[in-house]
């Protein structure tokens, strides 16, 4: 049978008077003490001959009206920020693909400042066809860019500042000096900007997505981490 002669539950910290004096009546006995506050929780278990700090967790469940202290704050905060913006990530890139596949909607990421400061690098524009919505003066529009020879030389999307569907649009960059060279006509145009998600389309550039793919994944670990404590030994 053991006995404990006034000894401290936690001795590394002078703030909580709480001893064990006495001897147990029934051999062996363990007694799990938690003392909980706004600065933290404490929880230690008492055995026969020893006493070991511990987590009430793993040997109790958790009641509802337990403190939660700032650090636990703190990680709940960030864990609900992250699994908001998972989903709202999430439901973006659903509803993308959804759109794409039935090309009612078309996303394309900016590149240049042409546009700039209607649309800036970085930033995402949904388009629809033509054929959904019949292009007109104001408008920007997302268009296949010729040589003289015909072939393709990418995509630009500008704004219509003249011009109609027969005879070809005159377009020009917002922050450009000058108008384009080519006159597109209703064929050349690819879409019709119809909604603008500013920075977007720089978290979902490969080199975007190649590092924050696995900056998600690490900060999970993190916080997996912070909310698990080291076992008792």
């Amino acid at each position: 049978m053991s006995s404990y002669q006034r000894v401290r539950v936690f001795p590394d910290d002078a703030g909580i008077d709480l001893f064990i004096e006495g001897q147990e009546t029934n051999d062996p006995c363990n007694v799990l003490v938690t003392v909980s506050s706004g600065e933290g929780e404490r929880t230690s278990l008492i055995r026969p001959n020893k006493i070991v700090e511990t987590k009430a967790k793993y040997f109790v469940a958790t009641p509802p009206e337990r403190v939660v202290t700032g650090k636990e704050k703190s990680l709940q905060k960030l864990r609900s920020i992250a699994i908001a913006a998972g989903y709202v990530l999430a439901s973006i890139l659903i509803a993308f693909s959804a759109l794409s596949f039935t090309d009612v909607v078309r996303a394309r990421i900016v590149l240049t400042e042409s546009m700039s400061p209607a649309i800036d690098p970085g930033d995402l524009i949904l388009t629809t066809s033509p054929e959904r919505l019949m292009p007109k003066i104001g408008d920007v529009v997302s268009y296949t860019a010729r040589r003289f020879d015909g072939a393709p030389v990418g995509t630009f999307s500008h704004r219509i500042i003249e011009g109609d569907p027969v005879n070809g649009f005159l377009v020009k960059g917002d922050s450009n000096p000058s108008p384009d060279v080519q006159r597109p006509k209703l064929g050349d145009i690819d879409g019709v900007v119809i909604f603008v998600i500013p920075f977007l389309g720089l978290l979902l550039s490969p080199r975007a997505l190649f590092i924050i793919i696995p900056s998600i994944f690490g900060f999970w670990l993190v916080m997996d981490a912070l909310r698990g404590d080291d076992e008792v030994k």
